[in-house]
């Protein structure tokens, strides 16, 4: 039997503490009978002392066990299940597509995704454009889904990790959020809860970032990678660049139709494709339905020109409560705002630099984002067709397509956007879509 506070001692005093001393805090923060002191005092030990490898592992499993773990061998599932995860973007709609494409190409995807926070965008806020989406099923449609479509992207249940939850929060209020240790056990054990067979990351380098630089964001998919592995989930992370939007839209309704129309073939926008297809066909020869990385991009690709994708996505969607024909006039579905206006730009050059950050910000203002926990939102505002970093531009140039409720509120919108994107004389630099791909030892 262990004691609390000789545990939060241990990690205080720069002690590594056990598999079963991790394990015994967490299922006390699961069941409640750990305060929020405690939980408080624990984070900032390891914020301060941090955790070695070992300990980071049994940190997340000790979170993944604290509520159910689901498990899909009863289905008898015909191939791997498999998951992707961002560390979140501005205009990152990746999952509305790579899940279904990761299906058509053999694999089940039971993807339990989050909502937008701070300046990025979340997917769920993003599915709840699509009238009767229900993004939080009960356990059997859940199931049912996901064998009969191959994904279902859902909300988190109470149910799964659910001293993640608890411990979340007290960091969120205690200045202990920005620990790699906590954000790697945080992130991976409600991955690991969903029963997957392998996980690929998508993790954000640049002015749109969770992590403040590259080297914080290079730390952060190493830690992901090491300790996903070391829990027996075969796992690679992909450094990604995010200073600029990713698509070509950002906000809810926005990005559903862009996501419809790249499943479609209708609008493909290059970076977007390039970090789809990268993460993608990591992810087909973690789960073994690729050989090599090359061979994955060809299912994908053929996945998409087939239309499987798109049906994929489809079935997704009427499983969900959604409409039935979504793909074939999601335009009938989508809300549109009452206000839709191109921002030109203010001066002749090249798009230098963009901060994605504050244009993530102008969609929360925009109501289009929360500022706060269960505020409602506004799925018809964003921005659509934005410019690209290099792209010469003149007065008469859109820096983006503006939606907006209300003319006061455009022209906020639009000082705000033209206030984030740099105009030079000088062209920018080139930056890949993909810098890096961290492995884990397997792979």
């Amino acid at each position: 039997m262990f004691l609390p506070q000789e545990i939060i001692r241990k990690k205080r005093d720069n002690q590594a503490l056990s598999a079963d001393e991790i394990h015994f805090f967490c299922q006390g923060i699961g069941s409640g009978e750990i305060s929020e002191g405690q939980i408080a005092a624990f984070a900032m030990a390891v914020y301060f002392n941090d955790m070695t490898a070992a300990e980071r592992v049994a940190l997340t499993e000790g979170m993944r066990d604290s509520g159910m773990v689901l498990s899909w061998d009863d289905l008898a599932l015909d191939g791997p299940v498999l998951d992707k995860h961002s560390t979140g973007g501005v205009g990152d709609g990746v999952s509305l597509m790579l899940g279904p494409m990761i299906a058509a190409c053999g694999a089940y995807v039971p993807m339990i995704s989050g909502r937008g926070l701070g300046h990025t965008g979340g997917t769920l806020d993003k599915l709840e454009a699509i009238p009767g989406y229900n993004i939080t099923p009960d356990n059997d449609t859940f199931r049912r889904v996901v064998q009969q479509a191959g994904v279902a992207i859902i909300g988190q249940t109470g149910d799964l990790a659910p001293a993640d939850k608890r411990m979340y929060a007290t960091r969120d209020v205690t200045a202990t959020v920005d620990s790699i240790a906590l954000i790697t056990a945080s992130i991976l054990s409600k991955k690991l809860a969903s029963g997957l067979d392998a996980l690929v990351m998508d993790v954000k380098v640049g002015s749109g970032a969770f992590m403040p630089s590259y080297d914080a964001s290079e730390q952060l998919a190493q830690s992901i990678v090491d300790v996903a592995n070391g829990a027996g989930v075969p796992t690679s992370a992909l450094l990604t660049d995010m200073n600029q939007v990713l698509s070509s839209s950002a906000g809810n309704a926005v990005e559903i139709r862009e996501a419809v129309r790249y499943l479609n073939g209708e609008q493909r926008n290059p970076r977007l494709h390039e970090i789809t297809m990268a993460l993608g066909a990591e992810l087909l020869v973690l789960g073994k339905l690729a050989e090599t990385t090359e061979q994955g991009w060809q299912k994908l690709q053929q996945a998409l020109d087939s239309g499987e994708a798109l049906r994929r996505f489809g079935l997704m969607v009427a499983g969900l409560g959604g409409p039935e024909d979504f793909v074939e006039h999601y335009d009938r579905y989508l809300p549109k705002a009452p206000v839709s206006k191109p921002v030109l730009a203010q001066s002749v050059g090249f798009v230098a630099e963009m901060d994605t950050r504050a244009i993530g910000m102008a969609v929360v203002h925009l109501g289009g984002g929360r500022s706060v926990p269960d505020e409602a939102i506004d799925h018809s505002v964003g921005f659509e067709q934005f410019c690209t970093l290099g792209q010469e531009v003149n007065e008469q140039t859109p820096l983006a397509l503006l939606h907006a409720e209300d003319e006061a509120q455009w022209q906020r919108a639009a000082e705000a956007l033209r206030a984030a994107i740099t105009v030079s004389l000088e062209q920018p630099q080139f930056t890949p879509e993909v810098y890096r791909i961290v492995r884990g030892p397997a792979a």
